[in-house]
């Protein structure tokens, strides 16, 4: 552990010398065909030290006692040569099982050399993979050196110098390999798995000499294969068409799930809160009808809705239904927060079993008016966001794409339109009467959101009704990521405060508790 080589001639210790510049133990290996030691110090790179060199240097001793005088006989110790490697290297070789080739062989972490013992290069491969072993154990063609090659991923690899001859998979990640020859088997592949494990393994199988006949050669009968050609085409759209992970179509045959939303409020709302800064809450009410078209026992409705909106129920365990039966729900949605909704879609799921026991889940969706959220206003002239939606088609009077608030506004001719959010907040349309140009402004940047998606879908409507399949609709301004960023800022800042004031709300709430119990014990000690 110290760096220090220790030379025993059998029992009797003969000397000692300290490797320079050594801070771990690295591998080390004898090469007889030099007479020489070599190892790879903490620098990194391989290091060769003769025999001779090490018998001549300074003793081991002398420099593990700073008291003791230094020996003027010897030398400093130094390499007889060096090869940067760049990396630790995991294991050395030095095979001698061809006196053509003197090779040394050093496995690095990501990289393969194979040197000469005058330190001179050979050659070096890039590993792609994290290896753990290698063995250089033959010598098929002069000069060249096969070696076996196992990585952490199982593998082993036969390559001959830079060349992969062979790949093989192994159980386990193996942390020796040897090649081994037996009576009766030559060639045995000896791998030691890191608990103890040893493999035999005999790489290669035994030749097959069938050969194929040769077959008359024919004709092809392009027509004929033309034609049979498309009739496989036609089972592949037919397989792929019907195939899925879940019989959809059986689960869509067994219930039938519809969702109609109420095109009017409701005529006495059913909401929480009553009004908003003296704003009224409205509600409105969403039947669910549910047929069977076989039998279905222990079904269960769930509605799901994003917040602040709310729902009467959320849950509903419906009757058993017979073929061709169906149940209808109802429930109502409306806003329990001072806060618009994110989005104004709801989803319906059903779970059910169909006959055969088989749980299946059906969904649908329900979009909700957007006069549950808001009402009509005065337009703003002055806002501080604002976001321009160009089309391709002439101006569409707003109070046709949005009945619902035109019957309070205040433009007629259809060019603005104010939406009043019940959480605070104004968002205007306006209509260019030169262009095909949609302004939407607001002071609350967020807010816009809901009333731009309304837009767009109500767009996409109304044009399709009157045969329009080219409308496009386009954003082409700068996108308003500084307006966004400070969104989320406001949002985070929001956060952080409620996190700050959550313990000191606490802590008053506790103070009448407290001060009520110290009133209760002076009562009673009284």
């Amino acid at each position: 552990m110290d760096g220090m080589l220790m030379f025993f001639e059998q029992d009797s210790y003969t000397f000692g010398r300290f490797l320079p510049g050594f801070l771990l133990p690295g591998p080390l290996i004898y090469n007889p065909r030099t007479d020489s030691f070599l190892t790879v110090s903490s620098a990194r790179q391989l290091e060769s030290y003769k025999y001779e060199t090490l018998a001549v240097a300074t003793e081991a001793e002398s420099r593990q006692d700073p008291d003791m005088p230094l020996k003027t006989g010897g030398k400093r110790l130094m390499p007889d040569w060096t090869f940067v490697l760049g990396e630790q290297a995991l294991d050395l070789s030095v095979p001698s099982f061809s006196h053509s080739s003197s090779s040394i062989f050093v496995l690095g972490e990501r990289n393969l050399y194979c040197l000469r013992d005058n330190g001179q290069i050979r050659f070096m491969k890039k590993l792609e993979f994290n290896p753990s072993c290698f063995l250089p154990y033959t010598s098929v063609t002069d000069g060249t050196t096969n070696l076996l090659l196992s990585n952490h991923t199982n593998m082993l690899l036969v390559y001959q110098d830079v060349t992969l001859k062979w790949a093989a998979q192994l159980p386990f990640v193996p942390v020796a390999v040897r090649v081994a020859n037996f009576p009766e088997l030559k060639g045995v592949v000896i791998s030691l798995s890191s608990d103890g494990h040893l493999l035999c393994s005999y790489m290669g199988t035994d030749p097959s000499f069938f050969s194929t006949p040769k077959v008359d050669a024919r004709e092809v009968d392009y027509e004929q294969v033309d034609a049979e050609m498309k009739k496989l085409q036609k089972y592949i759209r037919e397989a792929s068409r019907t195939q899925d992970i879940l019989p959809k179509s059986d689960a869509e045959g067994d219930l039938v799930v519809t969702a109609a939303v109420s095109p009017n409020m409701d005529s006495q709302s059913l909401a929480l809160i009553q009004d908003i800064d003296g704003v009224p809450i409205p509600s409105v009410t969403i039947q669910v009808k549910v047929k069977a078209s076989c039998v279905v026992q222990s079904s269960k409705l769930t509605v799901s809705i994003q917040p602040p909106l709310a729902v009467t129920q959320d849950q509903f365990v419906l009757e058993p239904m017979g073929v061709g039966s169906s149940t209808v729900v109802a429930f109502s949605a409306f806003l329990n927060g001072r806060y618009p909704p994110a989005d104004l879609t709801g989803d319906i799921t059903v779970s059910y079993s169909s006959p055969t026991g088989v749980p299946r889940v059906l969904q649908s969706r329900f979009c909700l008016p957007l006069a549950l959220v808001c009402v009509p206003s005065s337009p703003a002239k002055t806002t501080k966001f604002k976001i321009t939606v160009d089309t391709n088609q002439a101006p569409v009077d707003l109070n046709s794409i949005f009945p619902e608030f035109s019957a309070k506004s205040e433009d007629k001719d259809g060019n603005s339109l104010a939406f009043q959010f019940l959480s605070g907040a104004k968002v205007t349309v306006l209509a260019s009467k030169t262009s095909q140009r949609y302004r939407i402004q607001s002071d609350s940047f967020e807010d816009m959101w809901l009333v731009v998606k309304e837009l767009v879908q109500r767009f996409d409507r109304h044009f399709t009704k009157l045969g329009v399949k080219d409308f496009k609709k386009s954003f082409s301004g700068p996108l308003p990521l500084q307006e966004y960023f400070l969104s989320v800022d406001h949002h985070f800042q929001g956060n952080v405060s409620v996190l700050v004031r959550g313990p000191q709300v606490v802590d008053r709430w506790d103070e009448p508790s407290v001060c009520q119990q110290t009133q209760t014990d002076e009562d009673l000690l009284k």
